[in-house]
């Protein structure tokens, strides 16, 4: 695994980063995981959960997390097709509550995005067949699974494309003021 580039954002604890790729005549070749390549840029995760998904274009997932203490952070990467990938701090406490961040994820680019617990989670997909692939810190709780609007008038989300795919359960997730969250910002 070769990091290219690192981002860390504007929201705390969110870490955007690009993989180096090795190209020839067959395609190319990359490690989409090293613990230790990782550990050198003071990454150092436990993962216990692989997440994939296959979106068409249009379909948006999200905005989702689950409550502590079964707080789920992901390492998400795109592999086929494209996605706006967009985090909103849910941490009492913090600067950048109710705030949120995008971030372009697709096969060309091939980066991942951190996105550490207390962090609300979604994306929209940009084109057919597009497969998200993300590890994950603790196994899915449907009791503790939470979500918040996609379309929350007090975060704003700026999505690139009107979502023209949304499940009932996202399509009914409750605005910033309404919905339950249970973390704490740790400075």
């Amino acid at each position: 695994m070769v990091i290219q580039n690192i981002d860390y954002g504007n929201l705390k604890g969110i870490i955007h980063f690009k993989l180096g790729r090795f190209n020839d005549n067959r395609g190319f070749f990359t490690e989409l995981y090293h613990l230790e390549e990782l550990n050198k840029v003071d990454f150092s995760e436990t993962f216990v959960q692989d997440n994939l998904s296959k979106s068409q274009k249009g379909v948006l997932r999200g905005m989702h997390y689950q409550l502590e203490p079964h707080g789920m952070g992901k390492l998400v990467c795109c592999i086929t097709g494209g996605i706006y990938d967009v985090v909103v701090d849910l941490r009492k406490g913090s600067p950048t509550f109710g705030k949120w961040e995008g971030f372009y994820l697709t096969e060309e680019n091939l980066s991942f995005l951190w996105v550490p617990v207390g962090f609300a989670h979604g994306f929209l997909s940009l084109s057919d067949n597009t497969h998200v692939l993300y590890k994950c810190t603790s196994y899915y709780n449907k009791e503790a699974e939470r979500s918040l609007s996609y379309c929350c008038p007090q975060v704003s989300i700026k999505w690139p494309e009107k979502p023209l795919i949304i499940s009932e359960k996202d399509k009914m997730a409750p605005p910033l003021e309404q919905a339950e969250y249970n973390f704490q910002y740790k400075g």
